[in-house]
């Protein structure tokens, strides 16, 4: 008898939005073209649309303003007007706690009551903001605390752009009118990185790191902006060509007889169909390599075999290979492998030409680590060996 096998995808449980009906709509999260037409909509002449919508773009996404009242250089029966059709609205925050290496991970709650995660991790020379495309997650990735929690929904691209204002709103980078301007940059790195799997909600992530990436609103460079993804092969390309940022990828494997358990999206693009789609991918070059992502899991896939195959795998692909010490949670079915086996296989990837930092766990005492997110509503405590017998352990 073979032993059961963690499904690819999950059985979708989709949670219906209860939104008012006829309720204003939601300015965050629109590109330029719809905020233009919907400006159009609600009575802009489309003489003045090109104007009015540099106008509300700037006050929302430089300055960070929500109240129209407060949008001075438009007319005050403008202001109402919008007032009448439109909100400026970004998730609630639910709980923040900062850990003692001051990453703060924060619960936000969207539309319909869910609920999802979100992370800032402060360093010396970079603040990266870790955010969420679904609440729970489409895969079943069986190391990962957040792929036991069902999927529930893709999030919206205002849902998406809404992470990013809020952790802005509260770490303080919104400018201040009048004062000097400040270079330094809080956020200066965003990755797609949190719950969810991006490239299955690729439309909503498209238009919201447009809005991101702006030059006259949160003005983040292409390359301050990494999606993560398990290998979704048919969307790789598009992502290079629609939203241009970088690419990491979830290997966590050298044979498809271990990525299949630890990434059973595997069964459907194993890892030479991902790696053909890597090589041919669009931006490829030594100044954007792809990022490969490693969790080190003790007597998994850490032995210098798996090493020495993960360096010839991905040989002639511009990379470097990000090891990440597993991040336990309760009930996980892994655990982390021993300081000296991590060092020992970083040793030989770096030997053969590539960089492998080794990631510094951070916020675990606050589970915002990485593979430990999941919204407090869902974080049902299964026993072990229900987790082992789901993920085929």
């Amino acid at each position: 008898m073979t032993a059961p096998q963690a499904p690819i995808t999950q059985d979708v449980l989709t949670i219906p939005r209860k939104l008012p009906e006829g309720g204003k709509a939601n300015l965050v999260g629109l590109t330029r073209d719809q905020l233009r037409t919907a400006l159009i909509a609600a009575g802009t002449p489309e003489k003045q649309a090109k104007m009015r919508v540099g106008q509300v773009w700037q006050w929302i996404y430089h300055w960070g303003v929500r109240d129209f009242a407060v949008m001075t250089n438009l007319a005050k029966d403008y202001r109402a007007l919008l007032a009448d059709h439109f909100v400026v609205e970004v998730p609630e925050v639910v709980t923040r706690q900062i850990s003692a290496d001051g990453t703060r991970k924060y619960l936000m709650r969207i539309a319909g009551g869910h609920e999802i995660e979100v992370v800032y991790i402060p360093e010396e020379t970079r603040g990266t903001l870790c955010i969420s495309s679904q609440v729970g997650c489409t895969l079943t990735c069986s190391f990962c605390h957040t792929g036991t929690q069902k999927l529930v929904r893709n999030l919206t691209a205002a849902e998406i752009v809404g992470q990013v204002m809020v952790a802005r709103d509260d770490l303080g980078e919104w400018p201040v009118p009048g004062e000097p301007k400040n270079e330094t940059r809080l956020i200066s790195n965003v990755v797609l990185m949190g719950m969810g799997e991006p490239l299955y909600n690729f439309d909503n992530v498209r238009d919201a790191m447009k809005v991101v990436m702006d030059g006259e609103g949160i003005s983040l460079s292409r390359r301050r902006i990494t999606l993560s993804t398990s290998g979704i092969v048919p969307e790789i390309a598009k992502t290079a060509e629609e939203i241009g940022c970088l690419l990491a990828v979830s290997f966590h494997a050298t044979t498809d007889e271990v990525r299949d358990r630890l990434v059973p999206v595997n069964k459907k693009w194993n890892i030479e169909t991902l790696l053909a789609a890597l090589r041919d991918y669009p931006r490829l070059s030594n100044s954007e390599r792809i990022t490969f992502e490693y969790v080190m899991l003790k007597d998994v896939n850490d032995s210098d075999a798996d090493a020495k195959r993960l360096v010839k795998l991905i040989q002639g692909i511009p990379a470097k290979i990000n090891l990440i010490p597993f991040n336990e949670w309760p009930g996980a079915p892994y655990q982390r492998s021993d300081w000296e086996r991590i060092e020992a296989f970083a040793d030989i990837i770096y030997k053969a030409g590539y960089a492998s930092p080794i990631r510094t766990p951070r916020g675990e005492d606050i589970m915002a680590a990485c593979g430990q997110l999941k919204s407090a509503t869902e974080r049902a405590r299964k026993s072990r060996a229900e987790i082992a017998a789901e993920a085929g352990l």
